[in-house]
Parts: C-alpha cells; sequence; structure tokens
C-alpha cells in the first residue's frame, strides 16, 4: 500500500473535491457575513486532503462520526450540497429541517453518522458503531474524526480502550490542526506526537502529514485493510492546519500571522496542484476549469437552499423525541 502510485484519474478526483469542500467553505463564510447562516460555521479550510483521502476508501456501508468542523467530512462522504446549504440557513429542506445548523449535519443514508457540537462527542458514538458492526460479524468499518482538543477528552481515553479491549473496527482519526479554539497543542499535551498515546492502549498509533492527500490516502488504505480483516482499533494523527479563526468572526489574537503564512504556504490545495503539474502534465487551464466548475456547482447549490422556506411554527415540537417504539411503550404501561 505505501508504494501504491495514484493514477492521474484519481488525483484529478482527489482535486475536485478538494475544491469542491473549499469553495462550500467560501461560500459558507459569505453566507455568515450576510447573516444567512443561523450559528456559529466553522470552516474546513486547510484539512481538505484528511476528508477526501479518507473517504475514498468509503462505502456508504461504512460509517464516520465527525465533529464541528464537519462540512469537509459531509461532502468527501457524499452528502448533498444543497441540503447542507439549507440547513446551514435553517431551512425545511435541510438534513435536520432546519433545527441542527452547521454543527449537526447527518445523513445515514451514506452512513454520516452527524457532526457534534460536543468536543470529542462522537468518539464514543463510533464505538458504539464499531461494536454494532462486529455483533453483526459486518466487514465495515467505522471513521472517527476529532480535533487535537478533543484528545484531552476522557471519553477519548475511555473509548480508545473499550475499542481496544473488543477490537473494535473503528479507526480514530486526529486531525491536528494546532489549536484547540485558542490553545496551543504544544502547550496542552505532554508528547510529541498525539498518535504516541495508542501504546498506552495496546493498539497501533501513526502520524501522518495531513496535507499531502497521497499519504493520507495510502496510509488510510493500508490501517482500513487491517481493521477490516478484525484486527483492532488503529489511532491515526493527521497534522494539518485550519487555515482560518476557529469560526467565523473569531480575531485569532493568540497565534502569529507569520504562523498562519507559513501553514498557509503547506496548502493541500496548493501541494496537489503542484504535484499534478509536475508529475501529471496536467495544464493550469485544466485545473482553473475544474475551479470554475466547482464553484459554479456550489453557488448553484447555495442559491437553490435560499429559496426554501424555513421550518414553521408548529414544527417547534417536532423531533424531540424518537417515536418509533412509542406505541408499544405505552401498550406496556396500559397493562
Amino acid at each position: 500500500m505505501k508504494n501504491e502510485v495514484l493514477s492521474k484519474e484519481q488525483l484529478m478526483e482527489f482535486y475536485r473535491k478538494m475544491i469542491r469542500i473549499r469553495a462550500f467553505e467560501n461560500e459558507a463564510i459569505e453566507l455568515a457575513k450576510m447573516n444567512l447562516t443561523r450559528a456559529a460555521v466553522h470552516t474546513y479550510n486547510g484539512e481538505e486532503a484528511i476528508a477526501v483521502g479518507v473517504c475514498a476508501h468509503l462505502t456508504d456501508q461504512d460509517y464516520i462520526t465527525s465533529t464541528h468542523r464537519g462540512h469537509g467530512h459531509c461532502i468527501a462522504k457524499g452528502a448533498d450540497l444543497k441540503r447542507m446549504f439549507a440547513e446551514l440557513m435553517a431551512r425545511e429542506s435541510g438534513y435536520c429541517k432546519g433545527k441542527g445548523g452547521s454543527m449537526h449535519i447527518a445523513d445515514m443514508s451514506i452512513g454520516m453518522l452527524g457532526a457534534n457540537g460536543i468536543v470529542g462527542g462522537g468518539i464514543p458514538i463510533s464505538v458504539g458503531a464499531g461494536f454494532a458492526l462486529k455483533y453483526r460479524k459486518s466487514k465495515n468499518i467505522v471513521v472517527c474524526f476529532f480535533g487535537d482538543g478533543a484528545a484531552n477528552e476522557g471519553a477519548f481515553h475511555e473509548s480508545l480502550n473499550m475499542a481496544s479491549v473488543m477490537k473494535l473496527p473503528v479507526i480514530f482519526i486526529c486531525e491536528n490542526n494546532q489549536w484547540a479554539i485558542s490553545t496551543s497543542q504544544k502547550k496542552s499535551c505532554n508528547v510529541e506526537n498525539i498518535s504516541d498515546r495508542a501504546v498506552g492502549y495496546g493498539i497501533e498509533g501513526i502520524t501522518v502529514e495531513g496535507n499531502d492527500v497521497e499519504e493520507v490516502y495510502r496510509e488510510f488504505g493500508r490501517a482500513a485493510k487491517r481493521v477490516r480483516e478484525g484486527k483492532g482499533p488503529i489511532l491515526i494523527e493527521m497534522k494539518t492546519y485550519r487555515m482560518a479563526g476557529h469560526y467565523y468572526g473569531d480575531s485569532e489574537n493568540y497565534r502569529s500571522r507569520e504562523e498562519v503564512e507559513s501553514w498557509k504556504a503547506r496548502c493541500p490545495v496548493k501541494y496537489l496542484e503542484k504535484i499534478l503539474r509536475e508529475t501529471c502534465g496536467v495544464e493550469d487551464e485544466q485545473l482553473e476549469k475544474i475551479k470554475k466548475e466547482e464553484e459554479k456547482l456550489v453557488l448553484a447549490a447555495s442559491e437553490s437552499a435560499k429559496q426554501e422556506s424555513e421550518p414553521a411554527e408548529e414544527d417547534l415540537k417536532k423531533d424531540l423525541y424518537d417515536t418509533t417504539y412509542a406505541d408499544i411503550t405505552w401498550k406496556v404501561f396500559e397493562g
């Protein structure tokens, strides 16, 4: 797997999806500027290679759990752009009927178990999903995305321990973007690599260059093969950087401009463009054509979502409880 050579077609497809994510996030920022979004917007700019490289190995029957910074995961897993924008703008046609917002998009039909506004909230969910897969003797896997800040949550340690003991088919991916809101990872973790913590649970831990989509694809593919074979969970740390603030409107007064600019020079999109030009002979005109096509696609989805209705007042008390077994429950209570 390490020596696998990716084709020009594969790299071009990766590039298209990364551009789609970047275009979506840029449009989300514009919507926030116009006050059309109904909650905080946390963009994935600078981390696109991770979602794209990972999800390229997954099917709709494989699960993922996401974070408050989850748009990239959703798009890479195959979510509908219009329904995503509708959710951001609190429209009835959104993924959660306009009631969840940017941080709570879910689509069970493609194995997207949900973004989560709670730091580390998706980690125990991934373990539960992994247990279900193992119980059913499925060859599918769960991928759990979380940030470096979540690696200091109790749920992280408890979940890795349980997954290890039960040999669950879960790949834990720490997207180490260096900052947990305004707290540097270097000041909150006394090991060089978050993946070093894997040894405490008797599982494999590896660190990957998260801005290199080829490396992400290869290393995750190797890990996914091992986990599908029933050899237990793996912790992968993918080192990257969020190019924007924690959320739209963040002053970013906790980090230097020099640091931001140095990481922008390592932008995963620009890095892949360099590979495509120098290795695959792709012309700038081809890259610009893809950018325009994806931007047009994203803007069309945004404009269409703007025309959708907001939830009606009578919908306020709907979707609060799961009523799947309500009739059965009442019959039991009634004797």
